[in-house]
């Protein structure tokens, strides 16, 4: 049995792994009450009982847990933005770094949400010679207001936000863009547009592409093959083939783990649409945490996830 410890555990994605947890007879889930949840001593000795722990907290609070780690069995999913880049650390899309490579990894950092959506429609691509490593990308994209954690959602649903929709990161500068050019291979770094929408939880991650401007031009269905092939053994990506409603719409896989990839494209090529759509409570945050947790504990990568 594999004994996990979720310190961040009251937050958004800590409550989302916790009832994909709940009920799991090989998993022992450690836990503390109010009263302890935020004292060192307690975290220090929960952290160190267990197996595996999820930290699910702001940065600086994510580093200090790994700092209280006292022995050489302990191993981490961390969900923060504290170590995405740091190569030391294994990235937890599993689908492109190995499976096995994250079954081993004593240090796993989970991708964030709108990054999890745009490494997994370019690094493959750009990893197959598809697409260029030195391109300057564009990434659109719109998120559910549970993605900004408790005090977003407290705003939006009291009534703060009465738009349906906005915008934001206008400096240029976002937490995800550094792990989008560093898990990617990128030269620069995407230029990337982030919004939020009135819709609870769901994802839709868009990278534009003027193919007909680009060496080698990429055709709508060599870019198609490249991703399906890339993902042709996962159980949680799907790479759409033949879609053909008229609108693709950001509940699209909200409440569930997966991850749906979609190329669109002008019948002459010229130019392409990369589009993931995904949950970002779900693959884009607790549910690619619980797939690495599976993976670590050699359990079916699929347990408790909602596929």
């Amino acid at each position: 049995m594999t004994r996990v410890f979720i310190d961040g555990a009251h937050g958004t994605t800590g409550l989302e792994i916790a009832e994909r947890l709940a009920g799991r007879p090989e998993l022992d889930l450690i836990s503390l009450d109010d009263e302890r949840r935020k004292d060192t001593e307690a975290r220090r000795d929960a952290i160190n009982a267990a197996d595996v722990v999820i930290l699910c907290l702001p940065d600086d609070a994510a580093r200090e847990s790994v700092a209280l780690i006292d022995n050489d069995r302990t191993r981490v999913i961390d969900a923060s933005t504290a170590h995405r880049t740091d190569l030391a650390w294994t990235f937890g899309l599993p689908e492109l770094v190995g499976r096995d490579v994250v079954a081993a990894s004593k240090r796993v950092s989970n991708p964030g949400c709108y990054s999890t959506g745009f490494i997994a429609l370019v690094a493959p691509l750009v990893k197959a010679g598809v697409l260029p490593s030195d391109w300057p990308y564009v990434c659109n994209a719109v998120s559910g207001y549970s993605g900004g954690g408790k005090a977003m959602i407290a705003e939006f649903e009291g009534g703060a936000y009465p738009t349906a929709w906005r915008t934001y990161a206008l400096s240029l500068s976002h937490k995800h863009v550094p792990e989008m050019q560093v898990r990617c291979g990128l030269q620069y770094p995407p230029l990337f547009s982030p919004s939020v929408a009135a819709t609870h939880r769901g994802m839709i991650v868009e990278v534009p592409l003027m193919t007909s401007a680009m060496p080698g031009k990429p055709s709508v269905d060599a870019l198609r093959l490249a991703l399906a092939e890339a993902y042709a053994d996962s159980p949680v990506v799907r790479v759409i083939d033949g879609f053909d409603e008229a609108n693709l719409v950001i509940e699209r896989c909200a409440g569930t783990d997966r991850l749906d990839l979609f190329v669109f494209g002008r019948a002459d090529d010229a130019q392409v649409r990369l589009v993931a759509a995904l949950d970002n409570l779900g693959k884009g945050a607790g549910g690619a945490a619980v797939q690495s947790l599976n993976l670590m504990a050699g359990l079916p990568e699929t347990s408790g996830l909602r596929l």
